[in-house]
């Protein structure tokens, strides 16, 4: 099993601690890990490159596509950000906007129709929920099959203060997620949802006249044929 971890933050806090405890039953898989902003991009600048033109003339592509192309070899894909005012880390929303491209509205990647995705964020009081959500809807329009959330507000300063219940509580979740996860593993396909929103972008592709590297890419695909 192949498992590409994206984390918001360069620093072993409490996200990372939870999605370690993630990691550590999935014995024997491949994981590949990035800290962002290290192993990240620049900010995007708005330049409009990659979609326009194409992900390689994204003036980051250098440090934008080693990312992508760990994602596309994965089974499963986790990105792991804490609450920073109520959302994902800025970092972690650059990288989602030099991503932009992948959009089913532009160039959907074919394999995620066939991944599983995993967002994971930590808060000491509110706003991991909301962080979650941020992260999957970006999932959920690259067309990542089965995406699962967790967001949890540990109510403490540190990992280690955790109260024992508490602490039992989120072990208790991070088991049931993990069992789902590995359980379809290769097996997860696109919901109503996917299948619907594919459809008005198919339809929106038949229309469009604007941006012929999106045009292509959905003929190159066979999905534009009746």
């Amino acid at each position: 099993m192949n498992i590409t971890v994206i984390y918001g933050q360069q620093h072993r806090g409490n996200t990372w601690r939870l999605t370690k405890l993630f990691l550590d039953q999935f014995e024997g898989a491949a994981i590949t890990e990035f800290f962002l902003p290290q192993s990240g991009p620049l900010y995007c600048t708005g330049c409009m490159r990659c979609i326009n033109k194409g992900e390689t003339y994204c003036p980051h592509a250098e440090t934008v596509q080693p990312i992508v192309e760990a994602i596309d070899q994965s089974d499963l894909i986790v990105f792991a950000s804490p609450c920073y005012v109520m959302n994902m880390t800025g970092q972690m929303k650059s990288l989602m906007e030099h991503l932009a491209y992948r959009f089913m509205s532009h160039r959907p990647e074919p394999s995620m129709f066939r991944k599983q995705g995993l967002v994971l964020s930590t808060a000491a009081g509110a706003g991991a929920g909301k962080t979650t959500k941020a992260i999957a809807e970006n999932l959920f329009f690259w067309g990542v099959a089965k995406i699962y959330r967790y967001g949890v507000a540990i109510q403490a300063l540190d990992f280690e203060q955790i109260s024992a219940k508490r602490k039992h509580k989120i072990e208790r979740r991070v088991n049931r997620i993990v069992r789902i996860l590995k359980r379809n593993t290769g097996r997860v396909k696109p919901g109503l949802k996917s299948k619907f929103m594919f459809a008005i972008m198919k339809l929106a592709q038949i229309q469009n006249e604007w941006n012929p590297t999106d045009r292509e890419h959905w003929v190159k695909h066979g999905w534009l044929a009746e």
